[in-house]
């Protein structure tokens, strides 16, 4: 299962040359994240108060190919690619119609509140099936 997130570049999200600042991929695929969970079903602000989980960046690999441009419509594609106990692997890229402009491999872990690994909430690994 792809989901898709559609981004519109705004100036601000640009650089003196017009092109998406190399952060902002960062920002994008963020965004579409919390609207993958949340599509999942997942309320992560009653996660935090009912379980005490909240989910983190371990890992990003990314790769930058092409340039986003001001007033550019684009869309992040996420996929799970693998998930264990605690952790979640994602494929994310950003696309411009059908050019792959921003590749990444992010990976999530579950944590407590004061930092420990926790196992991954049973409704996200239930919807993710």
């Amino acid at each position: 299962m792809t989901h898709k997130f559609p981004v519109h570049v705004y100036y601000e999200d640009t650089d003196l040359a017009g092109i998406v600042y190399y952060a902002n991929y960062l920002k994008f695929i963020e965004r579409a994240r919390t609207e993958w969970v949340r599509d999942l079903g997942v309320d992560q602000v009653k996660l935090k108060e009912d379980e005490g989980v909240v989910f983190a960046v371990r890992r990003v690999e990314a790769d930058y190919l092409t340039p986003a441009r001001f007033d550019d419509d684009l869309v992040v594609e996420t996929a799970l690619e693998a998930m264990t106990g605690v952790r979640i692997v994602l494929t994310q890229e950003v696309k411009r119609g059908e050019d792959l402009l921003f590749s990444a491999q992010v990976t999530l872990v579950a944590l407590t509140p004061t930092g420990h690994p926790a196992r991954l909430p049973a409704v996200l690994r239930r919807n993710l099936h």
